[in-house]
């Protein structure tokens, strides 16, 4: 899952990208609310951590213009900012979460897992189809019971698929929440991790749509 981290303390988002890599998600760090707001307009991410304090354009006028144009993407303020009113109004402005710092990184990344499960209209933690079971805050796969080896792509391609059951990921919307900016992708990187899927889980998992993309049905099959 692709994460747009907006925080403009470098030494806290050096840390905060480091640990939320390091938990399974492709971050983004931006340090200016007008640099956040050029992103936003053009790429895709599944959840936005927003500090409020920004140079050039502060958070909540971020958040505001975000939602102004009716993007509901995830959104957790993080923010030294401890008065009521300030939480209040964050929240009012379309907020889904809000942490105070100093903050937890296990909370934050429980957080996240809250925000994007809620985001697809998900209540239960583990995500199932057929034979096979993700759990994203274990990051295990299983089928049939049988824990699953996956490498930390393979499991990121596989969550995004499960996430989105029945409907149709195009090549480009699964590179964007795939891969950061300073990620080098290799042309055919997607086609090798879904043949490797495919190997590790059944065949009949993963549907190519021809000359649109990929799914994954609630119909699939136990392999």
């Amino acid at each position: 899952m692709r994460i747009l981290l907006v925080e403009d303390d470098r030494l806290l988002g050096d840390g905060l990208q480091a640990g939320l890599t390091q938990a399974g998600y492709a971050v983004d760090w931006l340090r200016d609310g007008e640099a956040a707001v050029t992103a936003l307009s053009t790429e895709s991410f599944a959840a936005v951590v927003l500090d409020l304090g920004l140079p050039k354009r502060d958070g909540l006028s971020v958040l505001q213009w975000l939602r102004g144009r009716h993007d509901a993407t995830p959104v957790l303020i993080l923010t030294a900012r401890d008065q009521l009113e300030d939480k209040v109004r964050g929240l009012d402005l379309g907020a889904d979460d809000y942490v105070l710092k100093p903050f937890d990184l296990d909370e934050i990344t429980a957080r996240l897992r809250a925000l994007v499960r809620r985001a697809h209209g998900r209540p239960e933690p583990v995500l199932a189809v057929g034979e096979i079971e993700l759990n994203p805050a274990a990051r295990s796969v299983t089928r049939a019971g049988q824990t699953v080896e996956l490498t930390p792509r393979e499991f990121d391609l596989l969550h995004l698929l499960l996430e989105n059951t029945d409907r149709v990921l195009t090549r480009r919307t699964l590179e964007e929440q795939l891969y950061t900016w300073n990620d080098a992708v290799d042309s055919n990187a997607l086609e090798v991790h879904i043949h490797h899927l495919r190997k590790k889980l059944g065949n009949d998992l993963i549907r190519t749509v021809r000359g649109v993309g990929y799914m994954v049905s609630t119909g699939a099959p136990a392999s």
